[in-house]
Parts: structure tokens; sequence; C-alpha cells
């Protein structure tokens, strides 16, 4: 194991989640629920007056995770930046249960477990005014234009533009806003 993955690990463990409520308040005045599960990095930078519901995973160690200004994340939501990370502009709403993953495997090569394979990541991109639903999926490479909204239970795997609303899995567009 190397010891850089040692340390995360002793980190997350060892620092009570009370701790990094209190220090993600001083440093950016977000509320972040004692419940929540928000790793201590210098990777994850949020914005004023963003707020992290309770049983809400952020992992931000292996790359960027940027909300703007009055972003929020309902309960129970997943947000893990790959290498190429996550982006999320001012005003933000998720709903419960959303996943937000910013990497893959690959998976080129037949007989070999995927982890030793290893792994991409385009990013996410999520712009101003964005409003996702409960239970949305967005995966890898996808980006989300200004002032869109995405209907619940969809799965976002692509570029839409601003203005819009999208549903469906995969999400298409459904109506200009």
């Amino acid at each position: 194991m190397k010891l850089g993955n040692l340390r995360k690990g002793l980190l997350r463990v060892l620092t009570p989640q009370l701790v990094v409520t209190v220090i993600y308040m001083l440093k950016y005045r977000a509320k972040i629920s004692p419940k929540a599960e928000v790793d201590l990095t210098r990777n994850l930078k949020l914005g004023k007056g963003c707020v992290v519901s309770s049983f809400t995973k952020i992992k931000a160690y292996d790359g960027i995770l940027k909300m703007g200004q009055r972003g929020g994340v309902a309960t129970g939501c997943f947000l893990a930046a790959g290498s190429e990370g996550i982006e999320i502009g001012d005003n933000f709403i998720c709903g419960p249960n959303v996943s937000m993953i910013s990497s893959n495997y690959r998976h080129d090569q037949k007989g070999v477990h995927l982890e030793d394979q290893g792994s991409t990541s385009k990013g996410i991109k999520i712009g101003d005014n964005v409003w996702i639903g409960a239970n949305c999926v967005i995966l890898d490479g996808a980006e989300i234009g200004d002032n869109t909204l995405v209907v619940a239970n969809s799965m976002v795997n692509r570029r839409y533009k601003s203005n819009v609303i999208i549903q469906g899995s995969p999400a298409k567009v459904i109506m200009n806003r």
C-alpha cells in the first residue's frame, strides 16, 4: 500500500466529522451536516452558503470538486471527483440520492480484473442555476448548461446546452425554458 493511500485512509477514519463540519464552516461559510461524510482535503472548494445534508458522501482526494455559492446537496447523495474533477456553478440544487462520479474503469483488456486496468476521467461540469432532481445519476464526461433542470430518475452522460429541461435514461431534451 502506498504511503499516500495510507495517509488518506487514516485521515478519513481518524478525523471526526464534527471537526470537518467546523473547518468548512470557518473556511467557506458552508453548512455541512455532522452526519455527512465529507473528505477533509484541499481539493474540495465550496462557495459561500453551500449546504450538504445528512448521509451524503463527498470524495475529493483524486481530483478537485468545486461548488459555487449557494449550492445545495440533499440527503443521501454521492459525489466522487476523479482526476479531472467536478465543477458546479452557483445556485445549484440537488435532490436526494443523486450520484455524480467523474471517473470510469478502463475495460479494454478481457480477462483482466477491472481494478487492475486503471481508470479514466473526463470530469463533470455543471453550470449556474441548475436543479437536479432526486435519484439522478451524472456520469463522467457530462456537461449541463446554465439554467437547466434535470428531471428525477434521469441518467446524464453527455453534453446538454443551457436553458433546457432534460429527462430520461439516457437524458434527452424534452423542453426549452
